[in-house]
């Protein structure tokens, strides 16, 4: 019954906006759709790339929020058909299109120094070049890809090490790299989408999550767990693409438009985020005083950096030669940009 209401949902909304208008590179209005809400750093990232293509052409843009077009897949469906011109999605969703871009789920590549990944994501030839091809092979255009926080995890028992992931079913994005990831954290990895995430915590169906801390809040999932633990193993990363036929068919002075505005927005958005982890985490703990926050010593990541490794191993398994020279460039790029 869930594939047929998605199908339906999917349909519905891919007929409303095919009625709203062509996806030609001459519109008038452009469709941008992403997986959060307005209010929550896709959204602001999306708003202040709006106002920057509105105040620089005569194009406008519809901003479409988590839910409004369907779920994750929905809209990259919609994008690589041409129904959406932009979209904002992880490669932790991508990655089943782009297995090269599960990179960004190896544990303890990305650093938690937030200034460091400014630097990276702006700088690094791996995303900025290599990756361009491998989602132009899928019909879609790179414009950028940022960090969105240090991933926590929640869960309804305390984490200290590996062993107390035992046996906990752990909601996952559907990914195959990051299932891996915890299996050899020692979690029963249980991907579901998103809009069912409250829900299965509620009901004791998985018993623990991860997400950055602004989305914590936002979503209220510190409601239905009681221990939030940094592991420093991950660093939440959004890529915003645009339809490539689109984007090909565009004139050079609207391509500097759209390109300008997302380098705009990236400089927005990194200065907006600063603070932002510190500022929704005690807003958590005014919300739930008994809620406990653990970030764990360099001892007790231990186990986690050890699985790392194999996780890495994996990677390179799923991916071949493409993989292991993705990686091996990020980490050369994430040298580069350390100071």
């Amino acid at each position: 019954m869930k594939s047929i209401t998605r199908t339906f949902f999917a349909g519905a909304a891919t007929a409303a906006l095919l009625a709203a208008g062509t996806m030609a590179a001459q519109a008038e209005s452009w469709k941008y759709a992403f997986e959060e809400s307005l209010t929550e750093v896709q959204g602001v990232y999306a708003t202040k790339f709006k106002e920057a293509v509105e105040a620089n052409s005569d194009h406008t843009i519809q901003l479409f929020p988590y839910g409004t077009l369907g779920e994750s897949a929905d809209i990259m469906e919609q994008a690589q058909a041409g129904i959406l011109q932009f979209v904002d999605q992880s490669p932790g969703f991508t990655g089943a299109l782009i297995p090269e871009a599960q990179v960004f789920f190896v544990p303890y590549l990305l650093p938690t120094d937030q200034e460091h990944l400014a630097r990276f994501f702006k700088e690094s030839k791996a995303i900025n070049e290599d990756f361009e091809g491998l989602y132009a092979e899928q019909g879609l255009e790179l414009l950028v890809m940022f960090p969105e926080g240090e991933v926590a995890m929640t869960t309804k028992e305390p984490v200290r090490s590996c062993e107390d992931l035992n046996e906990v079913k752990f909601r996952v994005m559907t990914n195959p790299l990051l299932v891996e990831s915890y299996k050899a954290f020692g979690a029963t990895p249980t991907p579901l989408p998103w809009g069912e995430v409250y829900g299965g915590l509620q009901t004791n169906i998985i018993q623990g999550q991860e997400n950055p801390t602004f989305f914590l809040y936002s979503t209220g999932l510190y409601e239905v767990t009681d221990y939030i633990t940094y592991t420093g193993h991950n660093n939440f990363t959004t890529a915003v693409m645009a339809n490539k036929d689109f984007y090909d068919g565009l004139s050079d002075a609207d391509k500097k438009v759209v390109e300008d505005a997302a380098a705009s927005a990236f400089d927005y958005i990194v200065e907006y985020q600063k603070g932002l982890a510190d500022s929704e985490l005690k807003k958590i703990m005014e919300a739930k005083p008994e809620m406990t926050v653990t970030v764990l010593s360099e001892e007790e990541r231990s186990c986690f950096k050890e699985a790392a490794a194999d996780v890495e191993k994996t990677f390179i398994e799923m991916t071949g030669d493409s993989g292991k020279a993705i990686l091996e460039q990020l980490k050369a790029d994430l040298e580069a940009t350390k100071n």
